[in-house]
């Protein structure tokens, strides 16, 4: 850090930083509702020279004193151009207008339109959530986690799945915020739909790789999602019918220009069908039903040219109910999380700013069951409470300087698991709650050395400490427990900490294409501990302890990125590798709800991973014709001294290629056509490869660990959306009453909600030509073998064949 601030002083007090350097700074918000835009250019024509906005839609660069013109750029937004006087710092606040794409009217221009190949960052792709709308979706749903799953280096974890893989990484290494809060289960119907209701949503970005050092807690990637601020302008309403779920959010200004809200809530309503018109009131399992709701709500208020604080609550729950009254068994799991995260965003001054936030974060797990006066529960969550400090320095124009603090409390509870019967209680063992502090501190500079070279060098330092109350169960190799080791509240238990460098540079080759080279180090201090190859709820996050130290892993990346045709094309190239050590998994014969041990991490062994591969990318941005395709090179192995008897094994997300095709086409204001092609290779999975007959009992004896491969996956969906016009509509509503009233002056006197109503209509097949994809492999066993009619076959199940859906939706 010492080196970077004296090069830093070095270029302020250069001979060009005498010259004297005046501020130009402000805000970018939609024209429409008021939000603040993040990612959009802002830079003066005449010098080329300028900056891109931050998450809270400000920008700030320094010019000399004269007449420019101010050119603001962002796509599917229109270009706005501003004549400014510089004589001293300015500042400016600009509103853009929504702009539908197509290739007539879209000029894309600026440091927006080849920032894939200005920017020093690698692995980092930006969506808005209102570009997602034309991807056909699954059962009427837009999902935001679909979508990402159709990136280069991101693998889907089963057909529908809404859990993702990147670059060798498990579910558990991804870290997922939704405005600096963290989400630990995305998934809503094990997984098949996501959390995030995208009408909420604002903007969202994946790193995939070489993440700066203000993220941390993760080894393979960042999920940052962006919730909508709220309209500041006008009440504005939107929602759709689908299916099995609709949605309805509202929004609009507390105080016009200054305060605003919005709210969002869904919920399905496969359970009402199921009550009556699936199961009769007469059969034995009535009273069996699913359902899953959630609620986003966010304020927004600027109480100063200078200051602006957001308050972010999220709410969503899944319930699924079982009963069989012919055999006395009946079922609940209810599953979710609670978020709700504080935001303030102060600016000092035109080169200082910070961010603060505060959140909280929780997900919660049960499943009770019973039969025949037996009754079953277990539990597992885990709760936090996070404060995070970020700060913003840009003392020139070759300099932005980012660095902060962050702390968080951990609350874990494992696995509680519990049993009664008439005159018995017992449990496996007591309700363990696991307590945790995690600090980190960073620091990060983005240099433009030169026109040609540009760095972004960071550095963390994190701290794990595990406290109690806890008490240690030792055992002996029977598993009897010898003696304790009891620790006091607050008392430390064990202490992690490390160095963490993350480090990118980007080097020019021309105007149109940079070559990058990248190195991260990352330090995981919490595991998802899972027996299956997709993210179920059963599925228990766990801490750092004596026994499990923090996985670490080590990325290295070099890539090369070229545009084309003025930037209405771009393309990359990017190779890895990363090596990942302390991976977690349960120890053959252990599953969470078996509480074979006193302490949850007894039940877990480690061991390391290795990753690597190259990715392919080709992006159409603009014009009626869009979209992109990607492809992915992989390799993912793991060792285990306590697995597959310490032989190397593929991952079970290993998967050799991936390919995804994305195309939307708008044929006219009213018609756009979209369709998703995917191809995978099958995934790993272990089998058994011998059987024996001991005792007269058929037993099986599995083979190598993920050995096995399913069948390849692909799918073809396409979709249409039929979209209202409000002016054509406007049009014949004025004619129609001129009609009516020849000779007189038409005034518009429709209400404003009436006025601005637009609808729309989607049409979407999923796998359109039902193929019928692996979704798991499972042994039937017929006959016996005395008779010689013993009979075993690997039989497959696939969920989802074609599926039609019609949605529609509703905006004024």
């Amino acid at each position: 850090m010492r080196f970077l601030f004296l090069l830093t002083l070095l270029f302020t007090f250069s001979p060009a930083g005498f010259a004297q350097q005046f501020k130009v700074y402000g805000y970018v918000k939609d024209a429409g509702n008021g939000e603040t835009l993040p990612g959009v250019s802002v830079f003066v024509d005449e010098l080329k020279q300028g900056a891109a906005t931050d998450i809270n839609g400000y920008y700030t660069f320094s010019v000399p004193e004269g007449t420019y013109h101010l050119h603001v750029s962002l796509i599917s937004y229109k270009d706005t151009i501003i004549v400014i006087k510089v004589s001293k710092d300015i500042k400016i606040d600009v509103s853009v207008v929504s702009n539908a794409i197509n290739a007539k009217t879209v000029n894309v221009v600026g440091l927006k339109a080849n920032n894939n190949v200005e920017s020093a960052k690698m692995g980092t792709i930006t969506l808005e959530a209102k570009d997602l709308k034309t991807i056909p979706v699954f059962f009427g749903e837009q999902d935001i986690l679909k979508v990402i799953q159709l990136l280069p280096g991101v693998q889907s974890a089963g057909d529908a799945n809404t859990g993702f893989y990147v670059r060798g990484g498990g579910p558990d290494e991804n870290l997922v915020l939704i405005d600096g809060a963290t989400v630990y289960n995305a998934g809503h119907l094990l997984g098949f739909f996501s959390i995030f209701n995208s009408d909420a949503l604002s903007s969202v970005s994946l790193i995939k790789g070489d993440m700066p050092s203000n993220y941390g807690g993760r080894i393979s990637s960042v999920l940052d999602i962006t919730a909508k601020e709220g309209d500041l302008e006008q009440i504005h309403a939107s929602g759709g019918i689908g299916l099995i779920a609709s949605h309805l959010t509202v929004q609009g200004p507390i105080k016009k220009d200054t305060a605003g809200f919005i709210v969002s809530a869904r919920r399905t309503y496969v359970d009402l069908f199921m009550q009556k018109p699936i199961i009769p009131a007469s059969s034995a399992f009535s009273g069996t039903s699913y359902f899953f709701y959630d609620l986003n709500a966010k304020l927004h208020y600027r109480f100063s040219p200078h200051d602006q604080i957001s308050g972010t609550g999220y709410y969503g729950q899944d319930n699924f109910k079982f009963s069989d009254a012919q055999v006395g068994f009946s079922t609940k799991v209810p599953w979710g999380n609670a978020i709700a995260s504080i935001n303030w965003n102060h600016i000092f001054n035109d080169k200082l700013l910070s961010t603060a936030s505060l959140s909280y974060s929780s997900y919660t797990f049960s499943f009770s069951g019973a039969e025949s006066g037996f009754n079953f529960s277990l539990f597992s969550g885990i709760h936090d409470y996070h404060f995070k400090e970020n700060i913003d320095w840009i003392p020139s124009k070759k300099n932005h300087f980012k660095f902060g603090a962050e702390y968080t409390f951990h609350v874990f509870i494992p696995s509680a698991v519990s049993a009664q019967e008439p005159n018995v209680n017992f449990s496996t063992s007591d309700v363990v709650h696991l307590y945790s502090n995690e600090i980190g501190v960073y620091a990060t500079d983005e240099w433009s050395v030169s026109e040609l070279f540009k760095i972004e060098a960071g550095l963390r330092y994190s701290i794990f400490e595990q406290i109690g109350p806890f008490t240690r169960y030792n055992e002996n190799s029977q598993g009897q427990v010898t003696d304790t080791v009891t620790y006091k509240s607050l008392q430390p238990v064990v202490t992690y900490g490390g160095l963490e460098p993350r480090f990118s540079a980007r080097y020019t080759l021309d105007e149109n294409s940079s070559i990058k080279a990248g190195f991260s180090r990352n330090y995981q201090y919490i595991h998802l501990a899972s027996i299956s190859a997709i993210s179920l709820p059963t599925d228990i996050w766990v801490p750092c302890t004596s026994l499990v130290p923090p996985s670490v892993g080590d990325q290295y990346a070099l890539g090369y990125y070229r545009n084309f045709r003025e930037n209405i094309y771009e393309s990359s190239v990017e190779v890895y590798y990363k090596h990942m050590t302390n991976l977690l998994e349960y120890k053959d014969g252990v599953t969470p709800e078996s509480g074979i041990s006193a302490d949850p991490d007894e039940n877990f062994t480690l061991g390391t991973g290795q990753a690597y591969g190259a990715e392919f990318f080709l992006k159409k941005k603009v014009g009626k014709f869009n979209g992109w395709i990607g492809y992915t090179l992989s390799w993912t192995t793991e060792n285990f001294p306590d697995l597959n008897n310490g032989q190397t094994f593929y991952a079970k997300y290993d998967r050799r290629s991936d390919i995804s095709v994305v195309a939307n086409y708008k044929l006219s204001d009213r018609w756009t056509f979209s369709g998703v092609f995917v191809y995978a290779s099958g995934n790993a999975l272990t089998m058994p490869d011998a059987w024996f007959i001991i005792e007269g009992q058929l037993v099986e004896e599995y083979g190598e660990r993920n050995g096995y491969r399913l069948a390849p996956y692909n799918r073809l969906d396409l979709s249409a959306t039929y979209t209202t016009d409000a002016k054509k509509r406007a049009m014949r509503h004025q004619a129609k009453w001129e009609a009516a009233n020849p000779g007189a002056t038409y005034v518009e006197n429709r209400p404003t909600w009436q006025k601005n109503w637009h609808t729309s209509w989607s049409f979407s097949v999923y796998n359109v030509y039902n193929e019928y994809n692996p979704y798991f492999i499972y042994l039937s066993v017929t006959g016996n073998v005395y008779n010689n009619t013993l009979n075993i076959q690997a039989k497959q199940v696939s969920l989802f064949p074609v599926l039609p859906s019609i949605s529609w939706n509703f905006d004024f």
